[in-house]
């Protein structure tokens, strides 16, 4: 079975545009958050260390599909798994629903590749502290 985070938000004013709906990227931020907090709290990972250690894990491909607006006051749920786990990257898929009424917001998939810090370039396999994961 594959491992999930759930990240728990609410929808503040902040994260709203003039029509009162999430502003679009808004959702790129709790994505962030939920990747973040899956490799910290799943994977065992502190990013931080790992980019002092010499490597740092960018986005490289982001395919959101946005299906529903959120709005002010919305409590919401992003799950975040890893989809994929491949010799050079990293696939994550996050769905957003509601709490309240489980209408899916948004669904996607993130693309990341490990990054050598000391060259910026990418490197030719993932760190073995991702690779060897058990998910």
């Amino acid at each position: 079975m594959t491992k999930k985070h759930i990240y728990e938000t609410r929808v503040y004013y902040a994260d709203t545009d003039a029509y009162g709906v999430v502003w679009h990227g808004t959702y790129l931020r709790w994505m962030e958050a939920g990747r973040i907090e899956f490799t910290d709290k799943i994977l065992g990972l502190d990013l931080k260390k790992m980019q002092e250690e010499g490597c740092v894990l960018p986005v490289v491909d982001i395919n959101i599909k946005y299906k529903s607006s959120a709005k002010t006051d919305d409590k919401l749920i992003l799950e975040t798994e890893i989809a994929e786990l491949n010799r050079s990257s990293i696939v994550f898929k996050q769905v957003l629903t509601n709490k309240d009424t489980g209408i899916v917001h948004i669904t996607a998939t993130v693309t990341c590749v490990a990054v050598d810090t000391s060259t910026n370039k990418m490197m030719r396999r993932l760190p073995e502290c991702i690779a060897n994961a058990e998910i």
